[in-house]
Protein backbone atom coordinates (compact mmCIF):
# COMPACT_ATOMS: atom_id res chain seq x y z
CA UNK A 1 0.00 0.00 0.00
CA UNK A 2 1.32 3.67 -0.63
CA UNK A 3 1.21 6.45 1.54
CA UNK A 4 2.53 9.19 -0.41
CA UNK A 5 0.83 12.89 -0.25
CA UNK A 6 1.43 15.50 -2.32
CA UNK A 7 1.98 18.82 -0.30
CA UNK A 8 2.87 20.82 -3.12
CA UNK A 9 -0.83 22.79 -2.55
CA UNK A 10 0.08 23.30 0.51
CA UNK A 11 3.49 24.52 -0.25
CA UNK A 12 2.27 27.47 -2.66
CA UNK A 13 -0.31 28.55 0.14
CA UNK A 14 2.12 28.50 3.40
CA UNK A 15 4.48 30.66 4.53
CA UNK A 16 7.01 28.92 6.53
CA UNK A 17 5.81 25.60 6.64
CA UNK A 18 8.50 24.30 4.91
CA UNK A 19 10.88 22.66 7.42
CA UNK A 20 7.21 20.88 8.68
CA UNK A 21 6.37 19.51 5.27
CA UNK A 22 10.24 18.38 4.49
CA UNK A 23 9.86 16.44 7.70
CA UNK A 24 6.79 14.67 6.44
CA UNK A 25 7.73 13.42 3.34
CA UNK A 26 11.38 12.64 5.15
CA UNK A 27 9.36 10.24 7.42
CA UNK A 28 6.40 9.19 4.44
CA UNK A 29 9.63 7.71 2.36
CA UNK A 30 11.45 5.25 5.15
CA UNK A 31 11.12 2.13 3.87
CA UNK A 32 12.12 0.51 6.87
CA UNK A 33 12.75 1.58 10.37
CA UNK A 34 16.67 0.99 11.20
CA UNK A 35 17.13 -0.49 14.56
CA UNK A 36 20.34 -0.11 15.19
CA UNK A 37 21.34 0.61 17.63
CA UNK A 38 17.89 0.57 19.81
CA UNK A 39 16.88 3.72 21.79
CA UNK A 40 14.26 4.97 24.37
CA UNK A 41 13.12 8.49 24.57
CA UNK A 42 12.04 9.30 27.73
CA UNK A 43 9.96 12.62 28.92
CA UNK A 44 11.67 13.40 32.60
CA UNK A 45 9.52 16.26 32.81
CA UNK A 46 6.97 19.21 31.22
CA UNK A 47 10.13 20.53 29.60
CA UNK A 48 12.82 17.54 30.24
CA UNK A 49 13.49 14.63 27.85
CA UNK A 50 16.16 11.82 27.53
CA UNK A 51 17.66 9.65 24.95
CA UNK A 52 18.87 6.74 25.87
CA UNK A 53 20.88 4.08 23.46
CA UNK A 54 22.20 0.98 23.73
CA UNK A 55 25.90 1.13 22.55
CA UNK A 56 27.38 -2.28 24.07
CA UNK A 57 31.04 -2.72 23.19
CA UNK A 58 31.55 0.64 21.98
CA UNK A 59 34.06 3.13 24.29
CA UNK A 60 33.58 6.75 25.01
CA UNK A 61 35.95 7.93 22.37
CA UNK A 62 34.17 6.24 20.20
CA UNK A 63 31.13 7.75 20.01
CA UNK A 64 30.92 11.24 18.58
CA UNK A 65 27.25 13.53 19.35
CA UNK A 66 26.81 16.41 17.31
CA UNK A 67 23.56 19.13 18.18
CA UNK A 68 22.79 21.18 14.74
CA UNK A 69 19.83 23.68 14.82
CA UNK A 70 16.84 21.23 15.00
CA UNK A 71 18.86 17.99 14.65
CA UNK A 72 20.73 16.07 17.06
CA UNK A 73 23.41 12.99 15.42
CA UNK A 74 25.00 10.24 17.08
CA UNK A 75 27.41 8.33 15.45
CA UNK A 76 29.89 5.65 16.39
CA UNK A 77 33.17 4.24 14.60
CA UNK A 78 34.81 1.06 16.76
CA UNK A 79 37.93 0.32 15.37
CA UNK A 80 38.31 -3.64 16.04
CA UNK A 81 41.47 -4.98 17.58
CA UNK A 82 42.18 -8.12 15.58
CA UNK A 83 44.94 -8.71 18.22
CA UNK A 84 42.26 -9.78 20.88
CA UNK A 85 41.94 -13.20 19.76
CA UNK A 86 39.23 -15.05 17.10
CA UNK A 87 35.89 -15.07 17.26
CA UNK A 88 33.82 -17.92 17.24
CA UNK A 89 30.56 -16.11 17.49
CA UNK A 90 30.12 -12.50 17.02
CA UNK A 91 26.86 -11.52 18.83
CA UNK A 92 27.27 -8.01 19.96
CA UNK A 93 26.91 -5.53 17.14
CA UNK A 94 29.29 -2.94 16.75
CA UNK A 95 28.93 -1.75 13.36
CA UNK A 96 29.43 1.89 12.69
CA UNK A 97 26.13 3.83 12.25
CA UNK A 98 24.75 7.26 12.45
CA UNK A 99 21.56 8.16 14.21
CA UNK A 100 19.89 11.08 13.69
CA UNK A 101 16.94 12.59 15.67
CA UNK A 102 15.04 15.24 14.74
CA UNK A 103 14.22 17.82 17.35
CA UNK A 104 11.45 20.54 17.72
CA UNK A 105 12.46 23.74 18.33
CA UNK A 106 13.83 25.50 21.05
CA UNK A 107 14.94 21.74 22.37
CA UNK A 108 18.76 22.05 23.28
CA UNK A 109 21.15 18.95 23.89
CA UNK A 110 22.89 18.65 27.54
CA UNK A 111 24.58 16.56 29.50
CA UNK A 112 25.79 13.62 28.01
CA UNK A 113 26.98 10.16 30.25
CA UNK A 114 28.22 6.48 29.34
CA UNK A 115 28.09 4.07 31.29
CA UNK A 116 27.06 0.35 31.59
CA UNK A 117 27.02 0.28 27.72
CA UNK A 118 24.52 2.72 27.72
CA UNK A 119 24.76 6.31 26.17
CA UNK A 120 22.05 9.27 27.93
CA UNK A 121 21.95 12.47 26.67
CA UNK A 122 19.73 14.89 28.02
CA UNK A 123 17.13 17.33 26.54
CA UNK A 124 15.96 20.73 27.52
CA UNK A 125 13.00 22.55 26.09
CA UNK A 126 14.72 26.20 26.55
CA UNK A 127 11.82 29.23 25.48
CA UNK A 128 13.49 32.07 24.38
CA UNK A 129 12.57 35.16 27.17
CA UNK A 130 11.33 36.85 23.62
CA UNK A 131 8.73 33.77 23.30
CA UNK A 132 7.35 33.63 26.42
CA UNK A 133 4.28 35.24 27.71
CA UNK A 134 4.19 38.24 29.70
CA UNK A 135 1.93 40.48 31.46
CA UNK A 136 2.10 43.80 29.95
CA UNK A 137 1.00 46.39 33.08
CA UNK A 138 -1.40 49.33 31.73
CA UNK A 139 -0.25 52.51 32.21
CA UNK A 140 -1.41 56.13 32.68
CA UNK A 141 -3.71 58.80 34.61
CA UNK A 142 -7.59 58.73 34.69
CA UNK A 143 -6.60 62.33 33.46
CA UNK A 144 -4.78 61.48 30.91
CA UNK A 145 -6.90 58.76 29.47
CA UNK A 146 -9.07 61.35 27.04
CA UNK A 147 -7.91 62.26 23.83
CA UNK A 148 -9.10 65.89 22.90
CA UNK A 149 -10.75 66.68 19.90
CA UNK A 150 -11.40 69.93 17.51
CA UNK A 151 -14.88 70.69 19.82
CA UNK A 152 -13.01 70.41 23.08
CA UNK A 153 -10.81 73.50 22.61
CA UNK A 154 -13.45 75.48 21.47
CA UNK A 155 -15.32 74.68 24.54
CA UNK A 156 -12.22 75.45 26.77
CA UNK A 157 -12.00 79.18 24.85
CA UNK A 158 -15.65 80.06 25.61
Amino acid sequence: MRTNFDFAPYRRSTVGFDRLFDLLETGSRADTPDSYPPFDILRDGEDSYRISIALAGFRPDDIEIVAQQNSLIVSANRNVDEAEGTYLHRGIATRSFERRFQLADFIEAGNATFKNGLLTIELRHVLPEAMKPRRIQIGGHADNDRIEGPGDRARDAA
